[in-house]
């Protein structure tokens, strides 16, 4: 966990990565849940069967549970004192750059793209790199907006 005590003190690391999440393990329970969610039940997530002869030979995570994952990631790995409140504010970019097969293991790069002062808080823009463990590229990188209230 990376804790700030204040707002200019993460604005004094923009540029900079922040921190590197724990591992967390993807599971099909997880996959299920969404596809529950979200009403997509397209075989390759949720159908352990047929995905064994697809493509990747398992079933895979919807593209948006691996970026809906980014709240939980940031929930344990970065803490800003001194805030009442933070919230997502939405994306400026988003790439799916490889799949995350049931059962992997993702962390997440956090990068500080920059900070602008709103009213009552500010607003940031980071990086995130969704890594897969022993994968030679990213599954994901995103560009979150967050906003902090004090």
């Amino acid at each position: 966990m990376k804790t700030f005590e204040t707002l200019a003190e993460l604005a004094a690391c923009a540029g900079q990565e922040v921190t590197v999440t724990d591992w967390y393990a993807v599971t099909q329970q997880h996959i299920d849940q969404f596809a529950d969610a979200t009403g997509d039940h397209q075989w390759i997530h949720v159908d352990v069967e047929r995905a064994k002869a697809g493509p990747f030979g398992t079933t895979i995570a919807h593209g948006y549970l691996t970026l809906s994952m980014l709240a939980g990631f940031f929930d344990r790995s970065v803490k800003v004192k001194g805030v009442r409140m933070g919230i997502n504010y939405g994306l400026n970019k988003v790439r799916f750059m490889s799949p995350v097969p049931a059962g992997s293991r993702l962390r997440v790069r956090v990068h500080l793209l920059g900070t602008e002062p709103i009213e009552g808080g500010m607003q940031i823009a980071w990086q995130c790199t969704i890594e897969r463990e022993g994968a030679d590229k990213p599954v994901c990188v995103a560009e979150p907006l967050s906003r902090y209230y004090v």
